[in-house]
């Protein structure tokens, strides 16, 4: 598979993202912010985390106008499959790919640490390697990640199936992390094409790290 993994001002996750998937036998290659197009080739869009351009005004909200952004917009809107991670998700949110917006952490303090998450939702391509349920030990590392929908746009996402994980503790029971609503941590368009989250998979792929449940959601996109 070819992956496109993108890189913006500010982006620190790039390096660990295409280890991760060249880990799992694909073709990895970044892509600078001010390029216009993407491989023809592209199988899979990852939108790493970092800072882009200093999380300046809101995360994600000056790389939402990077000139790759377009291309990236158009291939969602063409089927193609997009992931992003922590600030990734941020920017697919302010661009409209996905629905909802994440706020400072209701704490106000920068969270990194590692995080149990529950899936919630298994019936798409990136968690099609888990299990409704499956308990699973993913790093997290933000400011920014309270996600945030209105009572229409949260009604949608539970009619559509599109929560895909939340934060809980170790029996599965949701806790408070960040403030994110429901405790979301992550969620797909109605299309099951783009996907967001805010924890790390690509951080717990080898044992030395921790723990290697990131391989089961990131080798959801071979099938």
């Amino acid at each position: 598979m070819k992956v496109v993994v993108l890189r913006f001002p500010g982006t620190n996750c790039e390096f660990d993202t295409e280890y991760a998937f060249e880990r799992l036998g694909h073709s990895v290659e970044i892509i600078w912010h001010t390029k216009e197009t993407l491989p023809n080739d592209t199988e899979l869009v990852v939108v790493p985390g970092g800072f882009s351009y200093g999380d300046y005004l809101r995360s994600g909200s000056i790389a939402r106008f990077a000139p790759i952004m377009k291309a990236v917009e158009k291939y969602a809107n063409d089927g193609g499959f997009v992931l992003g991670i922590c600030n990734g998700f941020q920017i697919l949110t302010e661009i409209g790919l996905l629905e909802g917006a994440l706020k400072r952490n209701n704490n106000l303090h920068f969270i990194s640490k590692k995080q149990t998450i529950r899936v919630e939702n298994s019936d798409n391509q990136f968690l099609s390697h888990c299990k409704v349920g499956d308990i699973l030990n993913i790093p997290i590392a933000h400011a920014d990640g309270n996600y945030y929908i209105d009572d229409e746009g949260y009604k949608s996402l539970e009619d559509n199936n599109q929560i895909l994980l939340r934060y809980c503790d170790e029996s599965g029971e949701r806790v408070v992390v960040n403030g994110s609503r429901t405790s979301i941590a992550g969620i797909c368009n109605k299309n099951r094409n783009v996907f967001g989250l805010m924890p790390h998979p690509e951080r717990a792929i080898e044992d030395i790290l921790g723990s290697i449940d990131g391989v089961k959601m990131l080798e959801g996109f071979d099938n």
